[in-house]
Formats: C-alpha cells, structure tokens, sequence
C-alpha cells in the first residue's frame, strides 16, 4: 500500500536483529527511520567510490549497517528503473556501475516530476522565482557556462537582488527564448 521509495522499509528495521543491531553509537537499525532517497544515495556513493562494476554483496558490505541483502537488491533495482546505474550480467547475478551520483538523481527525480506537467513554463518560471540570490546567481553561472544563458551577452553577474529576475512572473525581466 505504502509507497516505500525510501528503499528502507521494514527490511532494514527487520535485518537488525540477526548481528544483534547494535552500531557503532549502540543504536539498532530500527531506531530512527531513513529520509526519502536516503538510502538510495548511500548506495550511489557507495557504487562511486568502487574499483569497478561491483556486485551486491559488495555494495551490501560497503555498506555495513545489518542491511539485509534483498534491501539492497532492491534499491540497486530501483536506482537501474530509474538510469542512475547500470547492470551487466555476471554469472547467475549483475554487477552494478553507476551512472549518476546522488546529485544526478535529485536532477533525476526533477526532470522527472517536470516531465509529467503540461505547462513547463510556469513549472520552470515559479521554481527559478523562489530561488535564493545565491542559487539564482549559481544557475545563471552554469546556463552562461553551458550556452544556454540567453543572448544578452550577460555575465551572469547581474539581478541577484532576490526578485527572482531569471524567470520570476515571465514578464519583462525573464531570459530570452
């Protein structure tokens, strides 16, 4: 019933009780419940830092922490439906490499959340009007790096003054398309 895209769910409160569930702080597994996406970046960072294609015992041991082994299969699965890793046959299982940090799957996630909306524009134009001045400023440096900041010459330096200039109401001060 519950969607569980925590990746954690009963199966990690459950493993916890087969080493004794005591971690290094002697708190067991089962005592706090992970974030969204949590244990899917764990995995992420995990499969970043390999020397290569990894299995999921591996990752499960990377890991540490009493996860059971289908946790880990699972978000391993999870993260292929999704593109952030890959899987290549090996023997009578798959070894993992990833495609995408923890950084490219919230870019993931966003996408898309804004593939599944009819008017883009107003997505796009209320995201960029309730970024900070300093977030505002980050994305017009990477759209001036990519190309993609507009026609105006700008160095990207310009209307940080919080008023959310980079798209705010789409009205006279947005990017030119």
């Amino acid at each position: 019933m519950a969607d569980r895209s925590d990746g954690g769910g009963g199966a990690v409160g459950g493993g916890g009780g087969a080493d004794g569930g005591a971690g290094a702080e002697g708190a067991r597994p089962r005592d706090r419940r992970r974030g969204q996406g949590e244990l899917e970046t764990q995995v992420l960072s995990v499969l970043g830092a390999a020397p290569g294609p990894v299995t999921a015992a591996w990752v499960q041991e990377q890991l540490g922490g009493g996860l059971a082994y289908t946790t880990v299969i699972t978000i391993l699965t999870r993260l292929y439906d999704k593109g952030a890793v890959t899987r290549t046959r090996s023997g009578r299982s798959f070894e993992w490499t990833p495609v995408a940090d923890g950084a490219g799957l919230v870019a993931l996630r966003m996408r898309k959340l804004l593939d599944k909306e009819d008017d883009r524009d107003a997505v796009l134009s209320s995201f960029v009007s309730a970024l900070s001045p300093d977030d505002e400023r980050l994305l017009r440096n990477l759209l001036g790096e990519s190309g993609l900041g507009g026609s105006d010459g700008s160095d990207g330096s310009g209307a940080s003054d919080g008023s959310g200039g980079l798209g705010g109401s789409g009205e006279s001060e947005g990017p030119e398309r």
